[in-house]
């Protein structure tokens, strides 16, 4: 990071990425007790209006699911590669598998491991073991310690919404150019997922969280992850996908069956072009994320990915109030948020002894 950070810039900073982490939780948590319903079903359950607040799911109101628990698992990821630079080590890639194997024993073990002195304070988070209906390609990609690469992706065939929905953190990478944000979250998406599509999704929404982060309307950073996408093998699903979200814009008024038109968004494309969609059309926040989780699909991943996209655009005041104060894990993702963005502006006065030891060097 060459820039030299004002204080109204880094107050600035901290607040959409606080915006970008609490919005993609709360869009996730909207969606979390709808995921599997058809909007049929949604509509017979919650009224015409379909979902209007938390509803229950994994036993309480405001429960995360694991897009949320991979995207702070991302984010810690990215804040350990900038230490381990201090040390003489550079490879993000790495970094973040490695914290990806850390949330993948969220999913297996009972509970943190005391004798692991390199976990860092993420993973002794003891409310994060809990199974929140993971995907297949997520579990099987992080079932050993090979690290998929685009040449040698895990899980060719798979392009599953699991990449996109975790990826926010990487456009947060602000002193990046737009080219390395992509690479960076392509290598890590095909550590799960080998089909292009779903690598370059996540790519693309990386690049569109980047541009937003540097305050940039969103229709001219969809334009900037269009033209990332371009020249790579395979974009057409993602570009298609982005177009009809632009489009879709132009064709009226909001509605579900709108949204629907977009698919459901089980695969990263459609998750993508809804999340955009309806960040697009959002009135305000409130308007943008209930029209994200209220239809037949993947209601909890596309409303993670429209909640990144209008938090990191309005910053955190933005959301609303109600919906922090019963977010579940909020002080966690709180601080996960804050401790990013003193990394990335005030790193030189950070790297003490009691900083290593929320983010090891290891």
């Amino acid at each position: 990071m060459n820039e030299i950070w004002g204080r109204a810039q880094q107050q600035d900073f901290r607040s959409r990425v606080r915006g970008c982490l609490l919005g993609g939780a709360i869009g996730d948590a909207l969606g979390a007790g709808i995921e599997f319903d058809s909007l049929d079903a949604i509509r017979r359950t919650h009224g015409d209006a379909g979902v209007t607040d938390y509803v229950p799911a994994f036993g309480r109101r405001g429960a995360i699911t694991d897009d949320t628990q991979m995207t702070m698992f991302t984010m810690e990821g990215l804040i350990r590669a900038h230490v381990r630079r201090d040390a003489g080590v550079w490879h993000p890639p790495t970094d973040v598998h490695r914290a990806y194997l850390r949330w993948a024993s969220t999913q297996a073990d009972w509970g943190p491991d005391e004798r692991k002195k390199d976990q860092g304070w993420l993973a002794r988070e003891e409310w994060l073991y809990s199974r929140r209906a993971p995907g297949q390609a997520c579990l099987s990609g992080l079932g050993d310690e090979r690290m998929g690469t685009p040449a040698a992706p895990k899980n060719p065939q798979s392009k599953g919404c699991g990449t996109v929905m975790r990826s926010a953190p990487f456009g947060l990478l602000v002193g990046w150019e737009p080219g390395l944000v992509f690479q960076l979250a392509v290598e890590c998406a095909a550590q799960t997922h080998g089909h292009p599509t779903g690598y370059l999704a996540a790519g693309a929404f990386a690049v569109i969280v980047h541009a937003l982060a540097h305050g940039e309307p969103l229709d001219a950073a969809v334009q900037r992850a269009l033209a990332q996408l371009a020249p790579q093998p395979g974009h057409e699903e993602t570009t298609e996908a982005l177009r009809a979200a632009l489009g879709a814009v132009r064709q009226g008024l909001p509605t579900p069956e709108r949204v629907q038109s977009l698919g459901e968004g089980w695969t990263a494309e459609e998750a993508l072009a809804i999340g955009v969609y309806c960040a697009l059309v959002a009135e305000d926040v409130r308007h943008g994320l209930l029209l994200a989780v209220n239809h037949s699909g993947d209601s909890d991943s596309t409303g993670s990915i429209c909640g990144n996209l209008l938090g990191v655009q309005h910053g955190e005041t933005a959301l609303p109030p109600a919906w922090v104060v019963e977010l579940e894990g909020r002080g966690a993702l709180l601080t996960l948020a804050d401790d990013f963005a003193m990394e990335m502006t005030q790193s030189a006065g950070l790297h003490s002894d009691g900083w290593l030891r929320r983010y090891p060097n290891a």
